[in-house]
């Protein structure tokens, strides 16, 4: 079958999927937080990354399938925008304080008054709320002794990257739609396949032969990653899942870890065709999942900080250890997170005609027919 004859149906297994791959990310910072070492995680040894880069790049692809989607299913910017704050921000905004005024006020080294009016604090506060100019990482006096030192929440360094993804693909989405009208070629299927295969090649360029580093490798790996996703959305209809399909490539990406250079080509290739197989294909008992709800996004939240705070409880605990403990204490805050904040929220992303009475009184409004 195609995938396309998938897509119309919400019965899928993306859920399990995003779950799956934000236990694989609280895998691999339970070894660097346990060693204060990004190498120790066993895989990052074979391959070059580790199971939490695997588990980045399935949420990346799944992301830039699932959100172009949702806009071209909903065909409402505004809508689009509206439904994407709506599922970052409050779950955010509810770890970061939790993280500021619970675990930062009970494990800073400094007194009460000295952290709750010490300028960090509140850097930290809004930077992290907004996610306006990357995320901070550091509160005051908190976790200085344990060996990732001072980090209170590293996974999200990523929000930022994909508020960038959607208000890229925004732009994307719009002017192909519009400049299509006057460019046959332009079109959003052919805009969004040349993104996907230029960034591609890019990214496994630059894992072979290193010429971007720091932000910019990360952005052009996740930008990759995304649009992949997205060409995998529009080109769904010349897309075939088939068993054989999925064994083969099953089979090449295993074998491909024989040789790190290697891996990174067939990885990079064959990651969105196994995504969206066992997202689509497998069903059964396994849909099941989805009647618990997306923890997702509260497992991957919330974790980092879980996992410091026992370190810093018990400096000596075992990897194995760690891992058995920060998931059930993740997986009770992720619960709380998903029931009482992020669905509550979701349920109001149809109530966004309140920010498009703002935009037309403001006259903000861009229509395809005002680009020539």
């Amino acid at each position: 079958m195609l995938l396309s004859d998938y897509t119309s149906s919400r019965d899928n297994n993306f859920n399990l999927l995003r779950f799956m791959a934000a236990l694989f990310v609280l895998y691999t910072h339970a070894f660097s937080l346990t060693t204060g070492q990004a190498s120790s995680e066993p895989l990052r040894v074979l391959l070059g990354m580790s199971l939490g880069d695997i588990a980045v790049d399935i949420f990346f692809i799944t992301s830039g399938f699932l959100i172009t989607s949702s806009y071209l299913n909903r065909g409402n910017m505004v809508a689009f925008a509206w439904a994407r704050i709506l599922r970052i921000y409050p779950g955010l905004i509810v770890a970061v304080l939790f993280c500021v005024f619970v675990v930062g006020l009970w494990f800073t080294s400094l007194s009460a008054s000295e952290y709750l009016t010490h300028p960090q604090t509140y850097k930290y506060l809004v930077k992290n709320i907004t996610l306006l100019g990357g995320v901070e990482h550091y509160l005051p006096g908190v976790f200085t002794d344990v060996p990732w030192k001072g980090v209170i929440n590293g996974s999200l360094w990523t929000l930022p990257f994909e508020l960038k993804m959607y208000i890229i693909l925004a732009v994307i989405l719009f002017f192909s739609l519009c400049i299509a009208k006057y460019i046959k070629f332009l079109t959003l299927k052919n805009v969004l396949l040349t993104a996907a295969v230029v960034s591609i090649s890019l990214h496994i360029v630059n894992v072979i032969d290193p010429f971007l580093y720091g932000n910019r490798e990360r952005f052009i790996r996740l930008f990759s990653m995304f649009f992949v996703g997205a060409a995998f959305y529009v080109w769904k209809e010349h897309i075939v899942l088939s068993y054989k399909w999925f064994v083969l490539a099953v089979g090449l990406f295993l074998l491909s870890m024989l040789s790190q250079n290697f891996f990174i080509v067939i990885y990079s290739v064959t990651l969105p065709y196994i995504i969206f197989f066992v997202a689509y294909v497998p069903s059964g008992v396994i849909r099941k999942f989805n009647s618990f709800g997306d923890y997702s996004y509260g497992m991957y939240i919330y974790a980092f900080p879980v996992l410091q705070i026992l370190v810093a409880i018990d400096p000596h605990i075992s990897v194995v250890e760690i891992i058995i403990y920060s998931f059930i204490m993740t997986l009770v805050l992720s619960i709380a997170s998903w029931h009482f904040v992020e669905k509550k929220f979701l349920k109001m992303k149809d109530n966004y005609g309140f920010i498009e009475n703002i935009i037309k009184k403001s006259k903000l409004s861009i229509k395809c027919s005002d680009i020539k």
